[in-house]
């Protein structure tokens, strides 16, 4: 380890998808390189939550969203751009940056150009199966690229998704342990985790309201609703949460997850080597369908597309699972085979090399 430690800052704001890689990789930055890490992060998004958790200096900056289509948001963009590229110009000149990285979001695209008008180098990841249009004008601009998966749009090295060192391993029973405290929950049930993503899925949620009562004769359910939902009811065998603090813990207690099928829900998930019911957002791109069809084809997971959600649809799939040991048991097989590996390591080891040169 250097004397004079390396100062990365990290640009992946909004949701959970694109701030959990880039906290990841700056753990390892932390924990192999000695980084000094700073996160940008905006006042829209779950970073105020997340990164202060995480022991990491978080500096807000005006948000940019990049619009994929000319409206009224694409005639405002030059303005906040020339706003937001000044704020982080001066993050990164009061941290002394030494590198840049990028998970794509609302903080990505002005961290790519102050980056680039500093001189400093930046590295740019693409988490989802089709590339945003912050994270190509990344590489456009110099961004030395990284993709979760082949075909994205973008250039650049295919690596897979970072996750957080540990995650998905409790060998001691301690993450499992802790976790059945913090939520009241059992040891003699099998458990499923529900969870809409960071802003929680209205559709997910509408359909375990008509499941649950099947599903607590036999089960029980940790739910994720949503910060921006409505509490749902409480009942035995059922824990409704906004927002799972504890991912680490959640895996560690669950047997099946229910979730959207988001780059980093999919990562974590996999890493864990955990059966899942994935439920794509029907919006967007398409990508999220892409980002779970590999572990569908494996055998690790089930796809529903969201449109042929239901409360029926919900109690069929998770009971043709648990109902089921041999089924639940092959998952359980194909899940472990497709394991996130090292990836937020290899990507530290990267930053840090081209920081010090």
């Amino acid at each position: 380890m250097n004397a004079t430690p390396i100062s990365v800052v990290i640009a992946g704001g909004g949701t959970a998808g694109h701030i959990e890689p880039a906290l990841a990789v700056g753990e390892e930055l932390r924990q192999r390189h000695g980084a000094r890490v700073t996160a940008l992060g905006t006042p829209r998004g779950l970073e105020g939550d997340i990164v202060p958790a995480r022991g990491v200096d978080l500096r807000m900056i005006t948000p940019v969203p990049v619009p994929r289509k000319i409206n009224a948001d694409a005639l405002k963009l030059p303005w906040r751009v020339i706003k937001s590229v000044r704020e982080t110009r001066a993050v990164l000149q009061d941290v002394a940056a030494d590198a840049v990285f990028g998970t794509g979001g609302y903080v990505a695209a002005p961290a790519y150009l102050a980056a680039k008008s500093l001189g400093i180098p930046f590295f740019v990841l693409e988490t989802n199966a089709l590339a945003g249009m912050a994270n190509k004008l990344g590489v456009r601009l110099g961004g030395i690229g990284f993709n979760a998966q082949e075909g994205s749009g973008m250039p650049g090295e295919v690596l897979g998704i970072p996750v957080r060192p540990g995650l998905g391993e409790d060998s001691d029973g301690s993450k499992a342990t802790s976790a059945r405290k913090n939520w009241d929950l059992g040891d003699e049930r099998p458990t499923i985790v529900v969870t809409g993503g960071s802003q929680g899925a209205a559709s997910i949620n509408t359909a375990l309201a008509g499941a649950i009562d099947d599903l607590t004769q036999d089960f029980q359910v940790l739910h994720a609703y949503g910060k921006k939902n409505d509490r749902p009811e409480e009942r035995n065998n059922y824990t409704p949460v906004p927002y799972i603090d504890d991912m680490a813990g959640a895996l560690a207690v669950a047997d099946l997850m229910v979730c959207r099928s988001g780059a980093m829900t999919v990562a974590e998930v996999s890493a864990a080597g955990l059966p899942a019911i994935y439920v794509p957002l029907p919006h967007g791109n398409g990508e999220q369908a892409l980002n779970s069809r590999a572990l569908v084809d494996a055998g690790a997971a089930v796809q529903i597309p969201d449109a042929e959600l239901s409360p029926e649809r919900l109690i069929r799939e998770v009971r043709a699972i648990l109902d089921n040991p041999a089924t639940l048991d092959t998952m359980r097989t194909a899940a472990d085979a497709s394991t996130a590996g090292d990836v937020a390591a290899v990507i530290a080891d990267r930053i840090a090399s081209s920081a010090r040169n």
